[in-house]
């Protein structure tokens, strides 16, 4: 199953150097464009966004460059993609553990959107000189906690396991026996990547599991709290809002323990 996650991630940075021409001209005029059409906007982006969201703790700049790029991909935003890439970049995360974010989201976001990103990333990675070979790594997997994968799984095969059992055999082992043990991203960031994304598309009914294995994972409470403030300004307000409650839960529960 690792060679199919491999697969995935290699096809769409192949597929990345289709129309990557337009986007980087779109990017690179945006801002003289934004200033033209929406002042406010660009004062409002220059003076809270970066001039404070951005500055405040409980989120280091590479914490916020992941989850905003996550929020990104998982919305299809790819206008602001390159940007944030760079900035990424910039802030310490790595080529390949932006390659791992695009292929994290292709199960979490849809391959369609990790498509987009793909593309993006290919005319970041020309730029900047990332040679093919830096995207891959030959580190162990990480090792399996037998027991939570296993009443993991014994949960969806109770509920679930005469509805779709394809969908649970892919679940146990292409994504929690293969992507969540790739060594690319480290725990805590493919936490990051995945509470983010679902956040920002709305997918409150999965937020419970990712927070708490987020959590278990290394976030804190600042940092679960900081993250849905960050998000409001990049999926909206209304989706943060509406993961409110449940991360209130979550961190409640845990706080009670």
């Amino acid at each position: 199953m690792r060679a199919t996650a491999r697969a995935l991630v290699s096809l769409c940075l192949t597929a990345a150097a289709v129309g990557t021409g337009a986007l980087a001209h779109d990017e690179g005029s945006r801002p003289m464009d934004l200033q033209a059409v929406a002042p406010d906007l660009a004062r409002h982006r220059d003076d809270i966004v970066f001039g404070d969201l951005w500055k405040r703790p409980h989120l280091s700049p590479r914490d916020r460059s992941i989850v905003t790029v996550s929020a990104l991909i998982a919305r299809d935003q790819i206008i602001e993609l390159r940007r944030y890439m760079e900035m990424a970049l910039d802030n310490g995360v790595k080529p390949s553990e932006i390659s791992e974010i695009i292929t994290q989201l292709a199960f979490y976001s849809g391959s369609g959107n990790a498509m987009g990103a793909a593309a993006v990333a290919a005319e970041v990675f020309k730029t900047r000189g990332v040679a093919a070979a830096a995207l891959r790594s030959n580190a162990n997997p990480l090792l399996l906690n037998d027991d939570a994968e296993a009443e993991r799984a014994k949960r969806n095969e109770d509920m679930f396991g005469t509805i779709a059992p394809g969908l649970l055999k892919y679940t146990t082992d292409l994504l929690f026996r293969d992507l969540w043990l790739r060594p690319g991203l480290a725990p805590r960031d493919r936490s990051l990547v995945t509470v983010s994304a679902l956040v920002s598309s709305g997918q409150v009914a999965q937020i419970a599991y990712h927070l708490n294995r987020a959590m278990d994972n290394g976030l804190t409470h600042a940092e679960a709290g900081e993250l849905l403030t960050h998000l409001a300004f990049y999926a909206g307000w209304p989706k943060a809002f509406s993961a409110l409650p449940v991360v209130k839960d979550v961190l409640t529960k845990r706080a009670d323990k």
